[in-house]
């Protein structure tokens, strides 16, 4: 694996490289896009690909990329430019992507702004609340996230935000009349460390979820775009969004095994079924072929 900086005048971004560039059988470079989560992530699922030339990258003020815009949010069309600019810098031609969460509301964004840089995009569990029928409801019970973990700290700010994204169904008042969860009772610390800058938990990547897709720019790219949905995430809440993102892009979810974190392997304490994730990735990503 071979590590690059691309510096520009807003970031210095870190990505990863792993087989030769150009690729040796000519197919495209499959790029591996988290949000917020950063190239560590995919440790697991890149190594299922060893037919294959892999990048991932640290997105921009997040990990390693270190970020000289003098800003702390995290919009989808920031980062996909900068997506736009990694690609640029392969000198390849347009890549493969498979992005899971916050990474595939950049990925869409980055096929919305440059349609040419992407062949195929698989785009796992995309949080966007405005294609939910109760997205106002959904948008009250991220901001209670986001009160308590500013009242209480991250622990029982994750406490919140597992207690959300756990959730079946629409957010209705039983809900919202719900006690607050202990973090002791998802293993996480109930002393508060004084920070608020996590950028989950915050309102920094607020711009992500609250991202709306431009229908008419992706359903006219060139790319094949698939929206993949956890067979174990149910109806919850990125169940539902993946669902329903797939519904307006006049498709169904194509459904991977496992959950929203089905391809990661240990990484960050979290074990989904990444061999057989990684299976169905590559039939999905070889039936363009």
């Amino acid at each position: 694996m071979a590590t690059h900086t691309l510096q520009t005048p807003e970031v210095d971004l870190v990505y990863d490289v792993r087989g030769p560039l150009p690729t040796a059988d000519g197919r495209p470079p499959l790029l591996m896009i988290g949000q917020p989560m950063t190239a560590e992530g995919f440790g697991t699922l890149a190594s299922h690909f060893s037919d294959r030339t892999v990048v991932t990258y640290d997105p921009r003020g997040l990990g390693r990329s270190i970020r000289k815009d003098g800003r702390d949010d995290h919009r989808p069309q920031t980062q996909a430019a900068d997506l736009h600019a990694l690609i640029e810098a392969l000198d390849v031609g347009p890549v493969d992507v498979f992005a899971s969460s916050g990474g595939a509301v950049t990925a869409l964004a980055l096929v919305t702004a440059h349609p040419q840089d992407v062949t195929t995009l698989v785009a796992h569990e995309p949080p966007l609340m405005s294609v939910l029928p109760d997205a106002a409801a959904a948008e009250r019970a991220l901001a209670g996230v986001r009160d308590v973990y500013q009242a209480k700290g991250w622990g029982a700010g994750m406490a919140a935000f597992m207690a959300m994204t756990l959730w079946q169904g629409e957010f209705t008042d039983d809900y919202f009349a719900q006690p607050a969860p202990d973090p002791a009772a998802f293993g996480f610390p109930a002393e508060d460390d004084g920070s608020r800058d996590d950028p989950l938990l915050s309102d920094r990547s607020r711009a992500v979820t609250d991202y709306r897709l431009d229908l008419d720019a992706l359903t006219s790219a060139p790319t094949r775009i698939v929206i993949a949905v956890g067979e174990e995430t149910g109806n919850t809440f990125t169940g539902r969004t993946a669902v329903a993102t797939a519904d307006q892009l006049g498709q169904k979810a194509t459904v991977f095994p496992s959950h929203h974190g089905g391809f990661l392997g240990g990484e960050f304490g979290q074990t989904g079924q990444p061999e057989a994730f990684a299976q169905k990735l590559h039939e999905v990503l070889d039936a363009a072929d």
